[in-house]
């Protein structure tokens, strides 16, 4: 499968700092961190970690004064590493009063993302004014994008969903002479918040490519619906991703399965995978995990793929085990210096093979690969490059001659920068 066999669903093309999404611009991973924002020193590390792993926005949580005062200064630390990641600004609640007393912050963010279900309510009547633009927060965090030319997402959940809208289609569905189950209307009260929403924003002077709409859940099928029904109905650029994916493999599969299916049917324009981290895991996890997504699909490059064989009673010995798990980590630790140096080279495919049965023809097929010997096979591991046998290994330095072997193949077959 390459990308080219996939038709995109059109839509806007929206600018977030240096990166474009939507209007056929290539998928783009994002992610969010987990730190206090207001501890600046481990935001910006986070931030810059994040990126670093491929992240190409980055998201961090804005709902406190201090948090408001530190965005400035993460985007300044990070300025000063060289990372020029774009920052989205995470409001709920209280986004329009932060904005407004901190327009440093402001100014300082790329995006900002506002949730309709609890933007806020005017502190006269409690409830939205749209006839009092002033006094609506909503209007309020949309003029202030406006004044400082920066895109919106609008953010709508199944958790924070706006009440007013639910209940107006609930009773909009019991006059029906066949009402529909509570699980469809809330899903269609999802896709009216968002439309509803972005056609206020437009309304209020923000342009229709400055938007970006989202209507997250956490299951799967619920997801597939709502999002196949979002791009029939407009052509604002969509960001796709489970409102709370799990842990761990539960959290892989859940994300895969829903954004898979979505990609393949050409809908979405960026993508978060919302893993739940191990205790002192590493945020990374879920952007390798979307770039994979992506680059299984044939939809983006991000870095070498190893392929290895699972293993069977041909391979009792776990050699070719560790040396695969030794050569992924090894390309995923030069990405962020070969990235700069080399173009092409994160479509580069490696071959990690354990016996005789597949092992070279897997390899060659491989940009470069490596053929182990099975259990009762010779003491031998002959290595492909390009599809031709250059040579065999053999003795205790296998990992550290194949890693040698595969630098200096990167060295030589890609065009430096």
């Amino acid at each position: 499968m390459s990308a080219a066999m996939i038709k995109r669903c059109p839509s806007q093309r929206v600018p977030v700092g240096k990166v474009a999404l939507g209007g056929g611009a290539p998928v783009v991973v994002q992610s969010m961190t987990n730190t206090d924002t207001a501890n600046i020193a481990k935001t910006a590390q986070q931030v810059f970690e994040l990126a670093q792993a491929g992240s190409e926005l980055v998201r961090i949580t804005v709902n406190t004064p201090e948090a408001a005062a530190a965005v400035p200064r993460i985007r300044e630390q990070l300025d000063d590493l060289g990372c020029d990641v774009p920052l989205i600004g995470d409001f709920h609640y209280n986004g329009h009063r932060l904005l407004g007393e901190f327009p440093e912050c402001a100014q300082a963010l790329a995006k900002y993302r506002i949730n309709p279900g609890n933007v806020g309510r005017s502190r006269q009547s409690g409830k939205l004014l749209a006839g009092h633009p002033e006094e609506d927060p909503f209007a309020i965090m949309v003029a202030t994008a406006v004044r400082y030319g920066k895109p919106v997402r609008i953010g709508v959940n199944w958790g924070s969903l706006d009440h007013s809208v639910v209940a107006r289609m609930m009773d909009e569905n019991s006059r029906l002479s066949e009402p529909g189950d509570v699980r469809e209307v809330t899903r269609g009260a999802l896709i009216a918040s968002a439309l509803e929403s972005a056609q206020r924003a437009e309304q209020l002077g923000m342009p229709h490519d400055r938007i970006v709409l989202s209507c997250k859940v956490s299951e799967v099928q619920d997801l597939i619906a709502v999002y196949r029904a979002l791009a029939q109905q407009c052509d604002y650029a969509l960001h796709l991703g489970l409102t709370e994916a799990g842990m761990g493999s539960k959290g892989i599969v859940a994300s895969t399965a829903a954004l898979a299916v979505l990609l393949q049917e050409g809908i979405g324009d960026t993508i978060r995978v919302s893993l739940t981290p191990e205790p002192g895991g590493s945020r990374t996890q879920e952007v390798v995990v979307a770039q994979e997504i992506l680059q299984t699909m044939g939809l983006r490059a991000f870095a070498p793929m190893v392929t290895a064989c699972p293993g069977c009673g041909r391979t009792t010995s776990t050699v070719f085990q560790e040396l695969a798990q030794h050569i992924q980590n090894h390309l995923r630790a030069q990405m962020p210096v070969w990235r700069g140096q080399y173009s092409g080279v994160e479509e580069m495919t490696v071959a990690v093979m354990g016996c005789i049965v597949n092992g070279p023809g897997e390899s060659k097929m491989a940009n470069i690969g490596i053929s182990l010997p099975g259990t009762g096979e010779s003491p031998a591991a002959p290595v492909f490059i390009d599809g031709e046998k250059a040579m065999t290994l053999r003795g205790e330095h296998i990992a550290e001659e194949f890693t040698r072997i595969v630098n200096e193949y990167v060295a030589r077959k890609y065009v430096k920068k």
